[in-house]
């Protein structure tokens, strides 16, 4: 089993730091291999992120998905620039607030309003990741929902644990209404 992932989005929406929760509770709490490497554009904030993370039982031998299997894009701007590199039968999750779907790709689609339910929910779009997080484990089987959220608890400074726990079952929630 080796799984490919790409997080795509800008500066400041915690593209990041879901690929490293998600690579380390692979590693740490389902005894697997993962590999999280990142790239952004200059700007702090704003620009263009990227987050490729690997899973597997094998080792890895190179850390860069050229073909994910899970395309997550979270701006316009992302889905523009990385839709096209999607794996034939995989998934791309967006957001449907930020990201209107202009292309087929060979690959389920799914549009969640992710930020529009933390807003509703939470009132804080800082959870905003962890709610994607949520739904993308909601919706494949990349690491046990335990794991991630465990792997969520020991991350988050603990004065926002309560809001990222929420929005982390919001997004498992979203996940369940597209299965």
């Amino acid at each position: 089993m080796v799984k490919r992932v790409v997080f795509s989005g800008s500066g400041g929406q915690g593209v990041i730091t879901a690929s490293i929760i998600l690579a380390e509770a692979a590693v740490i709490y389902d005894d697997l291999n993962a590999v999280q490497t990142q790239s952004y554009g200059p700007e702090a904030r704003g620009g263009a992120t990227r987050a490729d993370v690997i899973i597997s039982r094998e080792p890895i031998h190179y850390p860069k998905v050229l073909n994910p299997h899970v395309l997550v894009c979270l701006t316009q701007e992302a889905y523009g620039k990385f839709s096209g590199i999607i794996r034939p039968g995989g998934l791309l999750l967006t957001d449907s607030k930020f990201v209107k779907v202009e292309r087929k790709v060979d690959a389920r689609q799914v549009e969640l309003e992710m930020y529009g339910a933390v807003m509703a929910e939470i009132g804080n779009a800082i959870v905003f990741n962890v709610c994607m997080l949520g739904a993308l484990i909601g919706l494949t089987d990349l690491v046990r929902p335990n794991s991630a959220l465990e792997m969520v608890k020991s991350k988050i400074n603990p004065d926002f644990l309560e809001m990222n726990e929420k929005a982390f079952g919001i997004g498992m929630r979203l996940a369940d209404s597209h299965k």
